[in-house]
């Protein structure tokens, strides 16, 4: 049985938009709304190069990601082809116009993803002569 958290009502999540909620450990989880109302949520992480899939563009039941244009079905989270990879998604529910997550997936579920770091690769300190 699963323990479900309320999130938000479903108007807040813009038409054709997402929403990122925040845990205390592990990236956001993004909430998409679909133009038929339609929500799903994911791990707020393109699976090619970490690209905040939140902030991506949505058509159908997909979502582009923002850096490189990949294609994330919401439904199952897996990269289109010919791109492969999948990023995890997490259980929703909607009830009277709410939104609610599992709360133990919240906490559990891909909490040892982080994003890659952009730039230049870290050295250590320079040391000039």
């Amino acid at each position: 049985m699963k323990n479900w958290k309320e999130i938000c009502a479903v108007t807040d999540i813009p038409l054709l938009g997402a929403r990122r909620v925040a845990r205390e450990k592990g990236l956001d989880v993004a909430i998409f709304r679909t133009s038929t109302d339609e929500i799903f949520a994911l791990l707020d992480s393109c699976p090619h190069k970490g690209g905040p899939l939140s902030q991506g563009i949505l058509f159908g039941n997909a979502v582009a990601c923002p850096l490189h244009n990949w294609t994330i079905g919401l439904d199952t989270g897996k990269a289109k082809e010919p791109d492969e990879g999948c990023t995890p998604s997490f259980a929703v529910q909607v009830q009277d116009g709410k939104v609610y997550l599992d709360a133990d997936e919240l906490v559990t579920l891909a909490t040892d993803i982080t994003r890659p770091i952009a730039g230049p690769a870290r050295r250590s300190a320079c040391v000039h002569p």
